[in-house]
């Protein structure tokens, strides 16, 4: 649904020349949610709205349900951004005009009938849970009930992506999760495709079907989430599971276990430790609830060294697990 090529976009500020995107490649299907997920800075925000082309690209391609935007005459482009929603983070709410006249504006640009306006309005507020505050004003609601204003003001023109520019970052947690919610219900009523920016990482483990890292404007990973979870050296598994620095000892083995699925209910450690007659310390660890699935994540310290536990490594491999030895500098070493 969305098809970003070699993306770059540069800035000049204070007579220097700041890259904030810098030849991303990113790729998101139809019908999922994709997070991208960096620091401030990173370059997650001009990204998103280069998809739309509120900022241009100084080069590469974006692509959106099958037309290249950049190509498009400016009458069409104003037609392709219609079927782009988009959130915002400090919602951008028009103060002197209601909830229903909010979500009415896009309609009234796009020079919708009345009747018919008055008609979608209705169904919007439903949709998002708002049919009761159709005639109170912004100030008059809470932030999460702006945000879903914000959310029907989006869904107007019908959009077959949604795009969110953080937009639960200024929510409190319980509030946070009840738009999460709505964004995961609406993706599966509506089929949209959705892409969000994010901080957070619990965005990223409640709604997310596939995720990128974002540093200082490239893309450090990406790919489905299931993938990423159970991909060596993962830097979006590490941290989703910070685990403690591995103080690896003379004679013993360290290494990180990753399990997914049905695998996170087995019990693979008192398995390994019974056939192989062998103590087992677990070093620490974590087991998350990440979509409808539980992923976790262990270190565990097995005494000797790596090729005395071959045998035991290959047993947790063949039990479907992701394994990783650590070397003396904590680094990883992928065991195929």
């Amino acid at each position: 649904m969305i098809q970003i090529e070699k993306l770059k976009k540069t800035y000049r500020t204070r007579g220097r020349t700041v890259t904030a995107v810098d030849g991303v490649d990113l790729h998101v299907r139809e019908g999922e949610i994709f997070g991208v997920l960096g620091r401030s800075g990173a370059g997650k925000s001009t990204l998103l709205r280069c998809v739309n082309l509120l900022e241009r690209p100084d080069s590469g391609r974006v692509v959106v349900d099958g037309r290249d935007l950049a190509a498009l005459p400016e009458r069409r482009l104003r037609a392709a951004r219609q079927r782009i929603g988009m959130i915002h983070q400090h919602f951008g709410l028009l103060t002197s005009r209601t909830v229903a006249g909010n979500v009415a504006f896009p309609l009234e640009v796009m020079g919708v009938p009345r009747r018919e306006r008055a008609r979608r309005v209705a169904e919007l507020l439903e949709l998002v849970g708002l049919t009761e505050h159709a005639k109170a004003y912004p100030a008059q609601i809470s932030g999460g009930q702006k945000q879903r204003v914000g959310i029907a003001r989006a869904l107007a023109g019908r959009p077959r992506v949604l795009l969110s520019d953080e937009a639960t970052s200024a929510l409190d947690p319980e509030t946070t999760a009840s738009i999460l919610q709505l964004l995961r219900d609406l993706n599966r009523e509506l089929g949209l495709t959705i892409l969000l920016i994010t901080h957070e990482m619990e965005v990223v483990k409640r709604i997310c079907d596939s995720a990128a890292i974002m540093r200082a404007g490239r893309l450090v990973e990406s790919g489905p989430l299931s993938e990423l979870l159970t991909r060596p050296g993962s830097q979006l598994a590490r941290d989703l599971f910070p685990l403690p620095p591995a103080q690896t000892r003379p004679g013993a083995t360290v290494v990180d276990v990753t399990f997914v699925g049905d695998t996170a209910d087995r019990p693979f450690i008192s398995t390994l430790a019974r056939t192989y007659s062998i103590d087992v310390n677990i070093l620490g660890g974590a087991v998350e609830q990440i979509g409808d699935r539980r992923v976790g994540r262990l270190r565990i310290e097995l005494p000797g060294d790596p090729d005395a536990n071959a045998a035991q490594l290959a047993h947790l491999r063949d039990a479907g697990l992701t394994v990783e030895v650590l070397d003396a500098a904590a680094r990883p070493e992928v065991v195929a």
